[in-house]
């Protein structure tokens, strides 16, 4: 469920792609049945394309990825986290606008 800017998250890329990345990272904790989840899709591929280059834009299923969503404790979806320097710098929880996406993003560019 991700569009050509949107990178695929998993247990096993995790460290490298997120952890390690020397750009700020958007993690958006989703699920295939979570309707929330679905509604914020296009958002999210739009920021990925949006801030191509700036940062990275992903997506982790929680169902097939569940040493992460433990690791961080993620109880509710959809819950964006976005990751500075391999430190969670912000977290939200619930659809929201792209509005407020992009204001906690711009803190960390």
């Amino acid at each position: 469920m991700g569009g050509k800017n949107t990178l695929v998250f998993t247990d096993q890329n995790f460290e490298s792609e997120v952890l390690k990345s020397d750009q700020p990272v958007l993690v958006d904790f989703w699920a295939e049945w979570c309707a929330p989840c679905r509604m914020m899709a296009p958002t999210v591929e739009a920021l990925a394309a949006e801030y191509a280059g700036r940062v990275k834009v992903g997506k982790l299923n929680v169902d097939e990825n569940q040493s992460v969503t433990a690791r961080y404790q993620i109880r509710g979806i959809p819950t964006l986290l976005i990751f500075k320097g391999g430190e969670i710098r912000e977290q939200y929880v619930g659809a929201t606008s792209k509005d407020v996406i992009v204001k906690l993003l711009e803190q960390h560019l």
